[in-house]
């Protein structure tokens, strides 16, 4: 059974930009430890998002709601952290880039790649508490019998109460949150 790693917006605008928090920083080790073993595990399989918008971010709902420019393709801020590049690099994987919280794509490209097979679904990433529950929802709603589990200590909010209150969410809905 395939074992698939969602590394949800690990991106420079997150970890230490224009929207980072000490807490993004602080779990880099464990990201990219939790990377690594996917890597090396044979049943491995890794997607990352990409949180991605244009020049006219301002201008989106998103943008009206949050008005800090963030994740503007092309940026440096839009490109994922040295430390978790590094990790990935000569590592397969399929980025997914997404215009908003969760991606509507994630359900059919875990379909096709588990071509009939069984899986199991982990995610990790930024941030809890918005583009990870959105993420974990989508893919629950998709796969209702698929162990699904997010990592806690793989993962940062937007505070450490949102984080929390994201774990809470997403155990209330059936994913397993580890590392608490």
């Amino acid at each position: 059974m395939n074992r698939y790693l969602f590394v949800i917006d690990y991106q420079n605008d997150f970890v230490d930009g224009a929207l980072g928090t000490p807490e993004a920083v602080a779990i880099l080790e464990n990201v990219t430890a939790k990377i690594k073993a996917y890597a090396n595990h044979p049943d491995g399989v890794i997607f990352v998002t990409y949180d991605t918008h244009a020049e006219d971010y301002m201008t989106t709902s998103e943008g009206k709601h949050l008005p800090v420019p963030h994740c503007i393709k092309g940026t440096a801020g839009w490109a994922l952290h040295p430390t978790v590049a590094a990790a990935l690099e000569g590592v397969a994987y399929t980025p997914v880039e997404k215009p908003t919280f969760g991606s509507v794509e994630l359900p059919a490209l875990v379909k096709e790649a588990a071509a009939g097979e069984g899986f199991a679904v982990e995610l990790i990433g930024l941030c809890t508490d918005i583009c990870v529950v959105s993420n974990a929802m989508l893919l629950k709603a998709a796969f209702p019998e698929v162990d699904m589990s997010v990592d806690a200590a793989c993962c940062a909010g937007v505070s450490p109460a949102s984080h929390q209150a994201a774990l809470t969410t997403m155990a209330c809905c059936q994913i397993t949150v580890t590392n608490n």
